[in-house]
This record gives C-alpha cells, structure tokens and sequence, in this order.
C-alpha cells in the first residue's frame, strides 16, 4: 500500500494558522499592537481604512528589526519571545508563539519597514500570500510600520463572510480599547479614513478610562485595591446608579492582559448583589496580577481565555475587595458604630424630664350664639344669617326616600365585550377576555379557548408598527418642553449617527451628535421621557452586538430594539380596553403568530382537547 501521509507545503500550513490566529480585520491589529508594545514602542499609531479591509497600518517607535530579523520574522513559529518549552510557563510578554506575522502574510499583502536606533538605513520588505516579493534598503525612523492590505485577498470564501464596514470597525475599536487601556503608559493615535478617532497622551489609568469613554466617567469610578499572596487587585469599578441594561465597560486584565472570565465576572456582579437590579450590569475596569506560572494563557489561539491554578481564592477576593470599595467609599449602605457628640444630650438638661405641652379649651364656647357686647360697643363674634341656605336644594326631587338605597345604581364590573380575531381556519366570536397571572390574556372562540402571551404579542404589534414608520418615513414625535441631556462615549455616538435618520423616522429628534453630551428633543409617542435612556443605551448595544451574525436590514434591527424595550411585559396589569386592543391588534398583524424574535405569540385549545381533560 501506498503512503499516504505527507507533510503540508509552507504557503498551505500557514493558511491553516491563519484561520486560527486572524479570525477578522480586529484579529490583525491586536497582534501588531502587541508586537508594538513587545518591542517597547511609547508611541503607536493605528491607520485603518474600510473596516480594516483595504488597510491596518501600526506604526510604532520600538526597538526595531535588523535585516535578518526582519525577514525571520515572517517564518513560521519565528519568535524572540521564548527559547525553550520552560519559558512558556513564565511569559511576561504578549506574542510568544510566532504565527502571528507568518499567518498575517499567508492572506493578504504586507509592507513592512524597520529600523534598529544604532542602524544607519532600514529594511523595507513586500510580501504577498507567504512569497517574498520585494526587500531593499530604505531610509526609515527607528521603529516599525506595518501595512496590511487586501485582507484575504487570496481566500474570498472568508472575505465574503466579513460584515460591513461599519460592524468591523466596531471589532476593530473594541481591541484598541482593550490594548490602550492596559498601558496608559503608552502614547495611542487611532485614524480611521483619514480623520482622527483617538489621541491619547501618556496618562495614568484613571484619565486614560475618561479619554476613551468621556471625561463624565471619572465621576463614576470608585477605585478598587488590594494586595494579597494569590492576586493583587486594582483598577475601578462603576458607581451602582450607572449601570446598564446592557454589557457596556467590562474589562478584566490579568498581567497585562485582556481576558474573559464568565467566572470572575460572576464575582463582580455578587459583590453588586443589593445594589442594582438583576437585569443590569455593573462596569468595571479590574486588573489582576499574578505569579506568570500560577496562570496558563496558552489554551486558545487568541490568548483571551486563561485558566487561574487557584480560581475559587481569587473569585473570593475578588468579590471582598468590591464589596469593600463600595462600602468605603459610601456607594453601598453601611453601619456607621462611631459615636457623634452633637447628638449628645447637653449636660445642663441631662436630669430634666420633657415638659409635655397642654392645650386647654373653652367647652362653654358656642359659635352661634351671639356674644355680649363690650363697653365699646363692638361684640367680639357676630351670628352671621344664614338666610338663603335651603336654595343649596333646587331641582332635587323632595320625595326621594334617603333611607331606602333599593333604587341606586352601581357600576357594573362586567367587562366590555368585543370582536376577537381568529386565525385563518376559524370564526370570529365575540367574548369576555381576562388576564391569567399577569402574562397571559385569555379569550373564547368558536372552537373553544385562546391564549396570548402579552409580551411577545406586543412586540410582534409594535415590530411592524415601528417598521412601517421607518419605511415610509412617517412616525410621530412629541416634543419635550425641556430637552433631555444625556452622554455618550465617542464610539456610541458614531452608533448614533449611523442610524440617527431611522430614529428620526420612529420619532427621535436630536440636537446634535457631535458633542459628549447628546440633547433629545423629541421621542416617539409611547416613550416615557424617564425612559429615553435606556432605551436609547438598549438600541445602541443591540445594533453593537445583538444580530450581527444575521443578514438583517438596518430598520428591521431598529425596529426589533424599540419593539423589546416598549413592549407590555410580563407583570403588568392590563384593564379590558387593553386587553381587547391588543388581541385586536395582534390579529391584524401580517404575522401574528410569531414575535418578532421567532418565538410564538398565542396558541389555541380547542374544546376537544378541554373534553378529553374530564373523561
């Protein structure tokens, strides 16, 4: 028999990498920030045109590469990281396993020019899908800049499954944020089609929070720190009252690194247990550092989940040290035990009793009846006639009979009926509606029982409302006599201007985006103006996150957002007219057996099925 094992071309392997290490246009800029960083840059720039599609571009002022390292460096598993397996199990620096270059190169067109402080020229090199097409010597800053153009040019299978511009921008800040916060000892420009997105000076780690997310959030962060054997715990978390309803500023950092931590973050949000609602979720900004062999970053390609050898310890201490920066700083409710002299008793009353006040009264006082006069001839109350009084009386008939209540009418508690819809197969009926635990509206038909879920119901009323709105450009505003100011970081509020004509078209009316502070004119008629942030904070971090993985229009997404957010929810209690408008309207939805999230919005027992249950 033949063999049939054989080893993988260079150019095939390193496409195989680099659909673990480069994932999207984001995945290229994390890697060439921390090469940036590795080589102890104090000032990255990023340039990114089309999402990251056409350009990423880092320049930094790093060390820099000498001619042979610059073209080693682009060689599979090439790295000046580490020299032996032990090494793994101390990494103090960010890349270590050398692909990221060499994946990089496989699928798209890199330029790269280096060089070292003590050279006198650089190293300029072209490489195209792993071939080596150009390397000359150029006349070139100490430092590097990488180009990476044309990503997956060579693969469009996975160019075609990239998302717009728009959502890969997105990504792509996301990774500038989470690099740019860990070294705020680090100068970070971030251009994006030729128009500056970032500048952030060298600051410390509270003023480079409010660079990115808006100079309001440094009076929302409480300071978090403690030092124990295990981690050493520092950074922020977010005031109780400024959490959202969606996952906004959390950050975790461990030696410098970002991570995600399902576990961990279960610690932050304990530690929050009392203070806001189970719905919401607190921001915070927390760095751990820990013994590098105590923790494993190695067991997936992009470094972002790690495995803590004693997790349970720091999950507790973690959510201690919280809990305690909320109650030091009077964010959490405490028992204060310290006496204060002011409350004390002055020594001069300490043996006095309290003096109960007395109210005395004149019982002999008549108001009708007339005082004598005094000697100067003026009598201190005067009876005042009361001639006239039976007129109060007019028109009543005087031969009612005030004992007997036989004849009074009470309002009837019958509920109003009215026409309930049906699905296609069935009949109209008129009947009584009732709400079943608060959730559920259920009515009669012809065939025997209805029951809607009113949640999704009104959803499913408000999805297509909203969309025909959008559509043709006709939703109706109410004013508010005071306009509402509300603050948006710079990435929010791109966000906003990208769907702002779809809310004006719902009914949204904005003074202006550009500022931190965004001024709300007007909202759609079934907003509550206590509600408009919410709302507006839900909508943002929908349209940020929530159905990127679907193929779905701007205003179908829009319309979904506002529909979750307005809709009647579980709980709420509806009288009749509501109940019967809602079932009314269900019906002349185009779609009313489903809510706009594809979940089922009534069902139907027929009166079969309720005789079999007494057989």
């Amino acid at each position: 028999m033949a063999d049939i094992i054989k080893l993988l071309p260079d150019h095939v392997a390193n496409q195989i990498a680099a659909g673990e290490v480069v994932q999207r246009p984001a995945s290229v800029v994390k890697e060439l920030l921390e090469n940036s960083i590795d080589a102890n840059a104090t000032l990255i720039k990023l340039i990114v045109k089309d999402g990251g599609k056409a350009l990423i571009q880092v320049v930094d002022n790093g060390l820099g590469m000498s001619e042979t390292d610059a073209r080693l460096s682009f060689e599979r598993h090439a790295t000046s990281k580490i020299s032996s397996a032990q090494d793994l199990f101390n990494l103090e620096t960010k890349g270590f396993r050398g692909e990221a270059l060499a994946s990089i190169a496989a699928i798209a067109h890199v330029d790269m020019q280096t060089k070292t402080e003590n050279a006198e020229i650089g190293v300029h090199l072209k490489i195209e899908g792993s071939k080596v097409k150009c390397q000359e010597v150029v006349a070139a800053p100490k430092g590097t800049s990488i180009s990476v153009k044309n990503l997956f040019f060579n693969i469009p299978a996975r160019r075609n499954f990239l998302k717009s511009n728009q959502v890969e921008l997105r990504h792509i800040t996301d990774e500038f944020h989470r690099v740019a916060l860990v070294h705020p000892n680090i100068e970070f420009h971030f251009y994006n089609n030729g128009s500056e997105t970032f500048n952030l000076p060298k600051a410390n780690h509270r003023q480079r929070i409010s660079h990115i997310f808006g100079s309001k959030m440094t009076n929302r962060l409480v300071p978090v720190s403690e030092e124990t054997e295990v981690v050493k715990v520092t950074g922020f978390v977010c005031k109780p009252e400024f959490a959202k309803k969606s996952r906004g500023e959390q950050f975790f950092f461990a030696n410098n690194r970002f991570i995600k931590s399902p576990y961990l973050h279960h610690a932050v949000v304990a530690a929050f247990e009392g203070l806001i609602k189970s719905d919401l979720y607190p921001g915070y900004f927390l760095y751990l550092d820990v013994d590098p062999s105590s923790i494993d970053i190695n067991i997936h390609p992009t470094k972002t989940e790690v495995k803590f050898d004693d997790e349970n310890t720091i999950y507790a201490i973690l959510r201690s040290t919280i809990k305690h920066s909320l109650g030091q700083f009077n964010v959490a409710p405490v028992l204060d035990f310290e006496h204060d002299p002011n409350l004390d008793t002055p020594y001069a009353y300490k043996e006095k009793g309290a003096v109960i006040p007395k109210v005395t009264v004149d019982a002999a006082f008549n108001p009708f009846q007339e005082v004598a006069k005094s000697p100067s001839g003026k009598s201190s109350y005067q009876k005042v006639s009361s001639k006239g009084w039976e007129n109060l009386y007019d028109g009543l008939d005087k031969n009612i009979d005030t004992d007997n209540f036989s004849s009074l009418e009470i309002e009837s508690d019958t509920a109003v009926q009215g026409t309930i819809y049906s699905d296609s197969e069935e009949e109209t009926q008129t009947g009584i509606t009732f709400q079943l635990r608060r959730k559920y509206i259920v009515s009669t038909i012809k065939s025997g029982m209805l029951v809607i879920h009113q949640n999704r119901a009104h959803e499913r009323i408000l999805f297509e409302k909203f969309l025909g709105e959008i559509t043709v450009k006709e939703g109706i505003s109410q004013q508010l006599l005071f306009p509402l100011e509300l603050s948006f970081n710079k990435q929010e509020r791109a966000i906003l201007k990208e769907i702002q004509e779809s809310l004006i078209n719902v009914g949204f009316a904005f003074e202006s985006l550009e500022k931190e502070t965004v001024k709300v004119t007007g909202v759609p008629l079934l907003l509550s103006e206590s509600g408009i942030g919410t709302v507006l904070d839900r909508m943002i971090a929908d349209y940020k996150e929530g159905f990127e993985g679907r193929s779905i229009s701007q205003a179908e997404l829009l319309a979904k957002g506002l529909a979750r957010n307005l809709a009647v929810k579980s709980g709420e209690v509806l009288d009749q007219e509501s109940q019967l408008a809602l079932v009314n309207d269900l019906f002349g939805c185009k779609e009313p057996s489903l809510s706009p999230f594809q979940k089922m919005t009534y069902t139907t027992i027929s009166e079969g099925d309720i005789e079999k249950k007494f057989n």
